[in-house]
Parts: structure tokens; C-alpha cells; sequence
């Protein structure tokens, strides 16, 4: 008899859920008119629509959301949406491959909202914001270190008070993207960057090729996506930025509606935007790109129902991926 020896030909995959363009996305709280407390999540690589996952501790908006390969963070947050209650300054997790509510994890420097956040495996940050009736905007930034509940700590600041300003990270570097000036409200282009592992002042990237506030971001570990926002009309502008290289925004495409105050995830492959708001009409829709090439939106489901002013993020972001 012929022995056939298969061992040298048989492989199983290695690597975590970002290697292999997998992961699970969440989205958190927003409004629909009212505030919510609901958490949604998606799978990321398989088009459909999302999913109950739990609640937040209480109903609020405009939160920052980073997250490890495990952990999900929510921090920040408060009205929006013609419901401006009070700014808070309470950090909540979950643990993302697990359905269940969120857990208070600390405290931010300061009650905030309106503040980008972005994080790699170890280290979460968030940068801006506004507080609701005070603190006035802010140019603070903070970080947590994600496996470890605890307060957040100073780590130097913007280089101007903004806020409505969004974060995407490779795993060494962060962004903080566009948003608002104080005053007029004067919207901004500016792209400015942090070293995750390193604290200090944030220091100029680049410029988007138009000004924007209330955009979304998304990132592999080489590309971030800045996606929507408002310039003072919502549009559906997508330009994209090598995180690796300082210099301004490229064309990306389109998003699939002119939107801002989306919820925006991803893993190494796709970027995704969730719900938002286009100027008259809340959405629920979700759409996706290509992160490593250039064209426009495609449609990926729905939300649970219209949501605006929420956040997200996920467990295959580009600042966990190596």
C-alpha cells in the first residue's frame, strides 16, 4: 500500500481577525431625535445590517470610541441633536466578542463632547471637544491605557482649541483630522499628529483639501479615511492621507449620501460609515470602501433604526493592525 504523507500540505490560518480582513464593529448611542443607549454591532467583512449588542450605562451622544483587539471604549458624550443635556466626563468599555452592557471603566480630564478618539492595541487617546454649558472647547488630549480601568491622564494638546474633529491611528501614529474652531465656528482643513506610545503636543500633518467638520475617519494600518461632514453643506467627499507621510488629503470618491455625524469603523480592508444626518433627514443607511484603493461608496445594510451624532470603532482597526 502507498502511504500518503499530507502533513508538509496542509496549512491553517494564522493571524488575528485584522490579518485576515475579519473583525466586529460597534456603534454607540447617538439620537433619533431623542438620545439613545443602545449599542449595535456589525461584522465587519459580510454586508448586512446591524445588530443589538447592549446599552450604555445611560443614553447620550457625540462620544469618543476607540478599541483593542478585545475592548471597546466609549468616553465622553452628551446631547446633541436639539438635545443638549449636560457634557459628561465618564468612560464606559465592553468587551467586544461578547454581547453585553457597558461597564464603567473611569473618568476623562474634563466632560467633554464632540472629541476625536483613536488607539492602538494598548493606548486609547481622545483630543478637543466642547463641554455643554461648560467647559468652553478644549485643546486638551488625554489617553487611557485600554486594558487597565483608570481615570485618563493629561498628554499634551492640539495646537488650537477644536472641536468636531475626528481621530484615525496606524499603530504608531495618530491623526487628529478637520473639525471646528471656536467663535464663528469657523471649520478648519488641518490634519495634525500624535505618537501613540510617546506624550506630547500634537504637531502639523497636512490639510484636507477642503475645510470640514463633523466628518467620519476610519484607517488601515497605512490610509486614513476622512469621509462627509459639513463645509457648511453636508457632502459626500472621501479623501484619503498615507498616515506614514506627512502632506494634505488625495480624492477618494463618494459616499453613497451626503452625510455628517456618522458612526465610522473598520477593519485593514473595509471603511465603513453608519447613519448620520444630511442636513434635513437622520439616516439609518451604512456604506463601505476599499480602503487600499480609490472609488465610491457601496451600500452595507442598516442600522437598527435612524441614529446621528453616535460613534464607533472596532476590534481590526488600522491602529491594531502590524
Amino acid at each position: 500500500p502507498i502511504s500518503l504523507n499530507t502533513q508538509g500540505y496542509m496549512y491553517f490560518p494564522t493571524g488575528n481577525t485584522t490579518d485576515r480582513g475579519r473583525g466586529r464593529g460597534f456603534i454607540s448611542g447617538g439620537s433619533d431625535g431623542s438620545l439613545l443607549k443602545t449599542i449595535q454591532y456589525l461584522e465587519i467583512q459580510s454586508q448586512g445590517n446591524a445588530i443589538d449588542f447592549g446599552d450604555l450605562t445611560a443614553a447620550t451622544s457625540l462620544t469618543a470610541s476607540f478599541a483593542s483587539s478585545t475592548r471597546g471604549i466609549i468616553a465622553g458624550g452628551g446631547g446633541g441633536g436639539g438635545t443638549p443635556s449636560n457634557s459628561v466626563n465618564t468612560i464606559e468599555f465592553i468587551t467586544i466578542a461578547t454581547t453585553s452592557n457597558a461597564t464603567d471603566f473611569g473618568d476623562l480630564t474634563d466632560e467633554k463632547r464632540y472629541h476625536a478618539g483613536l488607539s492602538n492595541q494598548v493606548r486609547g487617546i481622545t483630543a478637543g471637544g466642547a463641554g455643554y454649558p461648560s467647559p468652553a472647547r478644549t485643546d486638551i488630549i488625554d489617553f487611557v491605557t485600554i486594558a487597565s480601568e483608570g481615570n485618563a491622564q493629561d498628554f499634551g494638546n492640539l495646537s488650537e482649541v477644536k472641536f468636531d474633529l475626528q481621530g484615525a491611528a496606524s499603530p504608531t501614529r495618530g491623526l487628529f483630522i478637520a473639525g471646528a474652531n471656536p467663535g464663528v465656528m469657523t471649520r478648519s482643513n488641518v490634519v495634525e499628529y500624535v505618537t501613540i506610545a510617546t506624550a506630547g503636543n500634537a504637531q502639523d500633518f497636512g490639510d484636507l483639501t477642503a475645510v470640514r467638520s463633523g466628518g467620519a475617519a476610519t484607517s488601515s494600518n497605512t490610509r486614513a479615511i476622512y469621509a462627509g461632514g459639513n463645509e457648511p453643506s453636508y457632502v459626500t467627499d472621501i479623501e484619503f492621507l498615507t498616515i506614514a507621510t506627512t502632506g494634505g488629503g488625495t480624492d477618494f470618491g463618494d459616499l453613497t449620501d451626503a452625510r455628517g455625524y456618522q458612526a465610522s469603523l473598520s477593519n485593514s480592508v473595509r471603511g465603513l460609515n453608519a447613519g448620520g444626518f444630511d442636513g434635513s433627514t437622520s439616516l439609518n443607511t451604512i456604506d463601505f470602501v476599499i480602503i487600499a484603493t480609490t472609488g465610491n461608496a457601496q451600500d452595507f445594510g442598516d442600522l437598527l433604526s435612524i441614529n446621528y451624532a453616535t460613534s464607533g470603532s472596532s476590534d481590526s482597526h488600522g491602529g491594531l493592525a502590524e
